[in-house]
């Protein structure tokens, strides 16, 4: 080179692509700031532009990780929700970082090639034409051109995780593993290059212990969607075919509402929670905040439930639980739900807590009556006459609430794993509100 020249060096990555959600318009992609961000509308006609826009997949909000300090990103989804899409664009990104060492965990091998890597929603189709990686059958790896490689693995040889490191990595499937908490955690052994290595879980999901400990640990994001918001990019009358024969059944709410169902011997059914759904009321009579407060300072889960009464009906307003604060956050965040509501009292369990939980609720500015309650009988217990109540159809569920439906439809089945936290919350909130003698005034004979 002579002297005084400028050496130009030209990455092999090509520029990140933005993402767009499904309804987003040519108009507004060419303005909006990810497409600023990218830089990619630079020298490009505008023919060449609407062709590189039409050609970008659409993305649901549900398949994009929220942009939050999560180690770990479990997205719980039912048949043709989109997962796997989400989980190859997610791991396709990582990849154009020059040089990353990533990880595919699926059930078998056979399954990381067929739908993980050369699957219609698989990694080989994230590739636009001229960077599109290549599958290294030998080596069990895919290679894209500027080096970064993604290593298969098989759920069913958790060993062969021991020794490699990686920057990210991608599992798919996680309920249908022979051993998933110990493929897991071999698995997070190897995380151990680069700043700032993170998960990514794709599932339908199953009730069972491991993914229910998995969802409790600190430093997981959760999405969950039904197979409804990707029916467009579904056969058409696929979903309608199958909400028929299976409506109001536990399959549909496990295959098609990605929700974790009960397993025998639970109380609340799948049915009676799709019955209970519906409007809330322009008036209530009643309206309480139910407390399970968390067995440590941090990490457990905080169930907050908000419900009201109207008539001889009880209506759940909200789930407002919240995950990983201090004692005096989440008594804050229960004295603003409060105001918020109008309600008029703040139910609080204090086995784990005693008089501290009333104390931390005033002293965050609760300005409600707050009611102490001790459980003295079991959790199924305190909970059947609740379900007894949802099979009366006298319960309503004013919003959508997949996760504490999750919680209800293991509560009492006897399974291990986390407390069901939101649950709990939701039967002392009902219980105060409907099966609670209430007195009324009364004029007394002299």
């Amino acid at each position: 080179m002579r002297k005084g020249a400028t050496q130009t060096v030209t990455s092999k990555t090509p520029p990140r692509r933005p993402y767009f959600g499904p309804n987003c318009s040519p108009a507004w992609i060419t303005t909006g700031p990810r497409w600023k961000e990218s830089g990619w509308r630079e020298g490009l006609s505008t023919a060449e532009t609407r062709d590189a826009i039409d050609a970008m997949p659409r993305l649901h909000d549900h398949q994009i990780a929220e942009e939050t300090d999560w180690s770990t990103w479990v997205l719980l989804g039912g048949r043709g929700s989109g997962k796997t899409f989400a989980g190859a664009w997610w791991l396709s990104e990582q990849a154009r970082t020059d040089g990353q060492v990533l990880a595919l965990v699926g059930p078998a091998l056979h399954d990381v090639r067929e739908v993980m890597i050369e699957g219609p929603s698989g990694l080989k189709a994230m590739g636009e034409a001229g960077y599109r990686p290549v599958w290294e059958a030998s080596r069990r790896r895919l290679r894209w051109p500027n080096d970064s490689v993604a290593y298969a693995y098989s759920a069913e040889d958790p060993d062969a995780l021991r020794g490699p490191q990686f920057h990210a990595a991608w599992v798919d499937e996680f309920c249908a593993w022979r051993n998933p908490e110990r493929t897991l955690s071999t698995l997070r052994f190897a995380l151990r290059r680069g700043a700032d290595p993170r998960l990514v879980v794709t599932t339908t999901p199953r009730p069972m212990v491991a993914l229910r400990r998995l969802l409790a640990e600190p430093g997981v994001e959760v999405t969950r969607a039904g197979t409804e918001v990707n029916a467009a990019n579904l056969a058409p009358g696929f979903l309608g075919h199958l909400r028929r024969l299976y409506a109001g059944t536990r399959l549909e709410a496990q295959e098609l509402e990605g929700q974790i169902v009960e397993t025998d011997g639970a109380l609340f059914r799948a049915e009676d929670l799709a019955r209970a759904r519906g409007a809330r009321p322009v008036e209530l009579d009643r309206v309480v905040v139910a407390v399970d407060p968390p067995a440590t300072a941090h990490g457990d889960a905080c169930g907050i439930v908000i419900a009201g009464r109207r008539d001889r009906t009880a209506y759940v307003l909200a789930d407002e639980t919240v995950r990983g604060l201090s004692p005096a956050a989440w008594a804050g965040v229960v004295a603003a739900v409060a105001r918020r509501e109008g309600a008029e009292a703040v139910i609080a369990e204090v086995n784990q807590g005693g008089d501290m939980v009333r104390t931390l609720l005033v002293q965050a500015g609760c300005a409600c009556p707050v009611r102490s309650v001790h459980a003295t009988r079991s959790k199924r217990a305190r909970a059947e006459p609740v379900a007894a109540l949802y099979e009366q159809g006298r319960v309503v569920h004013c919003v959508a609430l997949p996760a504490l439906e999750e919680d209800m439809m293991v509560l009492g089945s006897g399974e291990g794993g986390p407390s069901p936290d939101r649950a709990d919350a939701l039967v002392w909130a009902i219980t105060h509100l409907m099966l609670e003698p209430r007195g009324e005034p009364r004029l007394r004979s002299l």
